[in-house]
């Protein structure tokens, strides 16, 4: 069954426009900033775009800040969404129970099909805009990139977001704040700041010599190209597991309903509403507990050190959302009476 639905899923046109689309904006941006070499500001705008002209190889973490809060979770939840509701709409499902398959194996195939989707999205994202990044703006210069990243933000929220000055530390932002002691510390104590141009240039040499092929933390630590590419793995697979808890919501309410479009509806109705709740204060007491609270804590991967609270915070979450939402799922649709 596993592999029936991964060749339906790559066969579906509809795969590959989605993640054609969720490749092409992060083009589209690379391509404005390339030819107009205006980056935002720093601290506004999604995070590392102020960087990027300085080094391509930050790109990927920008493509996925962009693609993040809006687009990406509305693929995940058209794909997983479309899951079981798709087949009962268009009368399939009842015809593919008759086989000899148990609904147990045919909902872990259509799981396992929404995870490809999900995995081979993120993928696709940080790959192309690697490509890209590299393409348009170089390797970079390593001491530029340690003068530019320092000032992106204090906080996980402000550097995706762009809301401006980093939130107190352990406070709540949108979504995953985070300390900001490392990324004000960095900022003020970068290389050359408040000196004399004799001052600048030693230090410029100086970390030429301690940065040389690097890019640097938001903290403004150096980082090999080896240490970077950790980072960037580990900042996908919080993303990663991240929109599986999106797929987790569309996948269930694609159990109970016999509309992929009401499902889908439905899970981007959950997202909203956790956003809205999120920034509100009079939300407080159930704010740890949204799904969106911690979406942006893949950011503290580019602190050095890295900051685990956000990140461990969310991923036991989503994990949380995943098995509660999939055992329902399960017991749903392992009594649900087809006949349609």
């Amino acid at each position: 069954m596993i592999g029936v639905e991964l060749v339906k899923l790559v066969r579906r046109p509809r795969t590959w426009v989605a993640v054609g689309l969720l490749c092409l904006l992060p083009t589209v941006v690379a391509v404005f900033l390339a030819t107009t070499r205006i980056s935002p500001p720093p601290g506004q705008g999604a995070a590392f775009l102020s960087a990027v002209l300085q080094s391509g190889s930050l790109y990927p973490a920008a493509a996925l800040a962009l693609v993040l809060p809006l687009f990406l979770p509305i693929a995940v939840a058209v794909v997983a969404g479309d899951a079981v509701a798709g087949e009962s709409s268009q009368g399939t499902l009842r015809y593919l129970l008759v086989r000899p398959v148990r609904r147990t194996s045919l909902l872990v195939a259509k799981l396992v099909a929404v995870v490809v989707f999900v995995v081979g999205s993120v993928v696709a994202v940080a790959g192309s805009s690697y490509v890209v990044g590299v393409s348009l703006f170089g390797a970079g210069d390593p001491v530029a990139v340690v003068r530019a990243l320092p000032e992106v933000t204090g906080s996980s929220d402000d550097a995706v977001a762009g809301t401006g000055p980093a939130a107190p530390a352990g406070g709540r932002g949108q979504v995953g704040s985070s300390d900001a002691a490392s990324g004000g510390q960095a900022g003020a104590t970068r290389p050359g700041a408040g000196t004399g141009d004799g001052t600048v240039v030693a230090d410029d040499q100086a970390a030429r010599e301690r940065a040389q092929a690097s890019v640097s933390s938001l903290s403004g630590e150096a980082l090999s190209p080896a240490d970077l590419a950790a980072r960037l793995l580990g900042a996908m697979g919080y993303v990663t597991v991240s929109m599986l808890g999106v797929a987790a919501i569309a996948l269930f309410l694609s159990t109970v309903t016999a509309s992929s479009l009401g499902a889908t509806l439905g899970a981007l109705a959950a997202l909203v509403t956790s956003q809205v709740l999120v920034s509100l204060d009079a939300a407080a007491a159930v704010t740890p507990y949204l799904p969106t609270r911690y979406w942006l804590a893949w950011v503290d991967f580019f602190r050095d050190p890295i900051f685990l609270r956000d990140i461990t915070a969310g991923l036991w979450l989503q994990a949380g959302y995943v098995v509660v939402l999939m055992l329902a799922a399960w017991a749903n649709f392992a009594t649900k009476d087809v006949t349609s």
